[in-house]
Order: C-alpha cells, then sequence, then structure tokens
C-alpha cells in the first residue's frame, strides 16, 4: 500500500471527526453560547450545507492547480477553521469556523479520490479510494466517541483544539509521503474541460445513485435514537456505544466494498444497495427486538457504507479526462442525500406514522437507487464504447 494514501486517511479522519462529533457536544456548546437546540443545529446543517457548496465551488476554483498542492492548502483551510471553532468567543463566530472548515471536506475527498486512485494500479482504484476513507469510517467508530469524552471531561473546545492537531498531522503527512507528481502524472484540467464530463449521461446516473442511495441510509439513521429509545427499548445512555456498532459496519462495510468493487463495479454496487433496501425493511419490522437492531446496525452501515468507493470509482471512471470536478460532485452528492433522507424521514414522522417510519422511508429510496443503478449498468452494457471505456479505466 502506498505510503500516502495514509496521509489521505489521516486527513479524512480529521474532517470526518470535525463532521460527526458536534452531534455529541451540542449541549455544552449551546449553553456556553447561550443559543437554544435550533440555532445549535445549525452547527451541523450549516456545516452540511458548506459542504456541499465548497465541493463544487471550491473545486471549480483549482482546477488549474496541481493536486497536491491544492491538498496542502485545503488542509491549512481545515486547519484554521477549526482553530477559529477552538477560541470562538461568540456563536457566531463558532459558525463561521464550522463554515471555513466545512469549505475544504467535498473538495479534499474529491481531490483526494483523484489522487489516491492514481497512486496504485488501474485494477486497484476502487480500494485506494476506499483506503482513503477508512480515516471517515474510522472517525465514527473511534473518533466521535473518543472526541466526545473529551469534550465532556475538559470543555468543548478541548476537542476542537485535539482536531486542529490532527489536521496539522495530516499536513505534514500530505507533505511529506504523498510523492511529488511525474511527468505523466502531473495532470492540470481546466474548468472548461472538467465541466465537459457533466455531459456524460452515466455520471448524471452515478450522482443520482449517490443521492438516492446516501438518501436513503442517512434518513434512516438521522433519526435513529428515537428508534433505539423508543421503539426497540434502549436507554439513552446506550445510544452513544449501539452508535460506535454502526461505525463498526461503515468501516468494514468501506474495505469490503472497495475490494468487491475493484472486481466488478456495476455488480456489487447493484448488490449492496438491494442489501441495504432489505435490512432496512427488516429493521423497521424487527425494531422492537433489541437483538435484531443490534445486528440491523452493523449492517446498515456495511451496506451503505460498501457503496462509497464503487460510487466514487463510477463516477471518476465516466470522467476519465476530468475526474476531479465530477469526483467533488459525487461528494456533494452524498450531502444532499443526506439532507433529502433528513428532510422525507421528518416528514413521515411529522405525518404521525412513528419512528420506524424513517425506516420504510429509507428502505424506498434505497429501492429508488437500485433502480437507477440497473438502468445505469443496463446502459453502460449497451455502449460498446462506455464498456470498452471501463475495460481500460478499470
Amino acid at each position: 500500500m502506498p505510503i500516502g494514501l495514509v496521509a489521505l486517511a489521516i486527513g479524512g479522519f480529521g474532517i470526518g471527526l470535525t463532521e460527526f462529533v458536534i452531534a455529541g457536544l451540542l449541549p455544552e456548546v449551546a449553553a456556553d453560547f447561550r443559543v437554544n437546540e435550533a440555532a445549535a443545529g445549525w452547527l451541523i446543517s450549516g456545516y452540511a450545507l458548506s459542504v456541499a457548496v465548497g465541493a463544487i465551488l471550491l473545486t471549480a476554483a483549482v482546477t488549474r492547480l496541481p493536486r497536491k498542492q491544492v491538498l496542502v492548502g485545503l488542509m491549512v483551510l481545515f486547519i484554521a477553521g477549526n482553530l477559529v471553532s477552538a477560541i470562538a468567543p461568540t456563536y457566531s463566530v463558532m459558525l463561521t469556523g464550522r463554515i471555513i472548515a466545512a469549505l475544504c471536506h467535498g473538495a479534499f475527498f474529491g481531490i483526494g479520490s483523484v489522487v489516491a486512485a492514481g497512486l496504485v494500479a488501474p485494477a486497484k482504484k476502487a480500494g485506494a479510494i476506499a483506503v482513503m476513507f477508512t480515516g471517515l469510517t474510522l472517525a465514527n467508530v473511534l473518533g466521535v466517541p473518543f472526541g466526545t469524552f473529551i469534550g465532556q471531561a475538559f470543555g468543548w473546545r478541548a476537542t476542537f483544539w485535539a482536531v486542529t492537531a490532527i489536521g496539522v498531522i495530516a499536513l505534514v503527512g500530505i507533505v511529506t509521503l504523498v510523492p511529488r507528481p511525474t511527468a505523466e502524472t502531473a495532470h492540470v484540467s481546466n474548468l472548461r474541460g472538467e465541466l465537459r464530463a457533466f455531459r456524460s449521461g452515466q455520471v448524471w446516473l452515478s450522482i443520482a445513485v449517490t443521492v438516492l442511495g446516501f438518501g436513503g441510509m442517512f434518513g434512516a439513521f438521522t433519526y435513529i435514537a428515537f428508534t433505539l429509545t423508543k421503539v426497540s427499548g434502549f436507554a439513552t445512555g446506550a445510544v452513544p456505544w449501539l452508535l460506535v456498532l454502526f461505525g463498526v459496519g461503515l468501516f468494514a462495510g468501506n474495505i469490503l466494498g472497495g475490494r468487491f468493487a475493484s472486481r466488478r463495479l456495476d455488480l456489487t454496487l447493484i448488490v449492496l444497495l438491494i442489501g441495504l433496501t432489505v435490512v432496512l425493511a427488516v429493521f423497521a419490522l424487527s425494531a422492537a427486538s433489541p437483538v435484531a437492531t443490534i445486528i440491523a446496525l452493523v449492517l446498515m452501515g456495511a451496506f451503505g457504507f460498501g457503496t462509497v468507493p464503487g460510487l466514487q470509482t463510477r463516477v471518476m471512471l465516466y470522467a476519465p479526462e476530468a475526474p476531479t470536478l465530477a469526483s467533488s460532485a459525487n461528494i456533494a452528492a452524498f450531502n444532499v442525500g443526506n439532507a433529502l433522507g433528513a428532510w422525507i424521514g421528518g416528514i413521515t414522522i411529522s405525518m404521525g406514522l412513528g419512528f420506524t417510519s424513517p425506516l420504510w422511508a429509507g428502505a424506498a429510496i434505497t429501492a429508488a437507487a437500485v433502480i437507477a443503478m440497473v438502468v445505469a449498468a443496463t446502459r453502460r452494457s449497451a455502449s460498446p464504447a462506455e464498456a470498452e471505456a471501463e475495460l481500460v479505466a478499470v
């Protein structure tokens, strides 16, 4: 495994920690700044919206620059954002720090995916992307519980100081471990060339699958604490540890999904999305059983995040001459899916359908992702030119 992938994974770990750890610290942050829960929630939703904006606009702005230099600049932006959050004297400054850090999120994973794929042989691209995203999954498994513990023990600012330090480590790693581009890999594109990637129907289909697939999983996950406590009967104090199990599923799914996607990309995605649809439906039916709930949590994370390396690889596959903006657009699509799923899940609860209704809604959304993925695979098979492109790229 190229050592540069480790540096990218560390950066992914820090970014994932920044995104998710705030959820466990919202009560402390709200009390410190004397704002209500709704205002504090903007530290999460504002971050997600900024990720989607930054993934497109920031990537478009740096398409002409060498990718390693861009990654270095993005980590500097990440460090600055978390430093602002750590020292923020007011809620507004804290929100500003969150937005600054979020702007680098989509561009880092989008450009980092292209860099990671370029560090390995063509047949190992999905696996390399999975290694980079391992940092994101480990942020859920280890980082969030540990970061919450630090914040509760030493104050929430200590957590952001720790994240800032992780950013510095990632920055040093990228500078020293990610190889300098060679004459073959030093591809510098332009915005017009990158935008040509969106002429491909397969790129749009891949993005649609991303929105629907993650919309289904996160539509269910957003309200999972209510399902666990109100339906499954778990105590509130057990929820963080149950989410660790969900994170274990994320980690395993990411690694295995990357390996299988490297062999049979479209088939792997179809199988994983069907599996996720079934898991969500069975979870909804068996949520009253604590044992079944634990199993379903792990499987939901595994099938859901198992699609990430394949989806990221696929959108790059059909934009071979201009993968950077397409890759970042797919990262934005993940966050659009998160917001869409959470919105639909909230509607089902507001309609009085109960706390298993987001699971049913998630299953329906993911079923739509299956249909979109089958259409994409069928269209690819019907196009000799695209099939040949896949064989060359993968």
